[in-house]
């Protein structure tokens, strides 16, 4: 006899760990977006020239990058809170260390890691938010939301 889990079990153990997964790669993503917008930004002066479509490119990668969780788990949206704090967590430490090596990076963005942590987990919470609510209103609209009228069988259970 095999000691592996049941079917059901080791479905439950791999979704519950795909929220984690799902935000250390998207986390990873998004440091990688960064330092390389950085670096092209920095360390790169013939791009000067082309400084609004290098722009553009970053913001529109970063901007991809950074929906994946809320795409992953729209259906979940604890899960798809948990993995995108997860991942807006590890940019926020990458951008800390960006900001030693990179001079006046701070100064120049006008955020510390911490704002850009908490703007991240404002706009991860309304994502989940409308999320939640969006399946609320999906649910109500399947369900009735008043109860079925009972019948006069049950009324005279209930009497007696």
């Amino acid at each position: 006899m095999t000691d592996s889990p049941p079917i059901g079990l080791e479905a439950d153990a791999s979704s519950s760990r795909s929220p984690l997964r799902v935000g250390i790669y998207t986390g990873a993503l998004l440091v990688i977006v960064m330092l390389g917008a950085l670096v092209a930004a920095n360390r790169i002066p013939q791009l000067e020239h082309y400084a609004l479509e290098r722009n553009a490119i970053s913001y529109s990668l970063f901007m991809l990058f950074m929906l994946a969780p809320v795409a992953r788990f729209w259906n979940s949206p604890l899960k798809m809170f948990a993995s995108a704090m997860i991942a807006w967590t590890l940019f926020a430490l990458a951008y800390d260390v960006a900001g030693m090596v990179f001079q006046n990076l701070f100064d120049s963005v006008r955020h510390t890691p911490l704002m850009a942590l908490c703007e991240g987990a404002v706009v991860y919470g309304v994502f989940s938010v409308l999320a939640w609510v969006g399946a609320m209103i999906l649910h109500a609209r399947r369900h009735p939301i008043a109860p079925g009228r009972k019948t006069a069988s049950e009324t005279a259970r209930h009497n007696r």
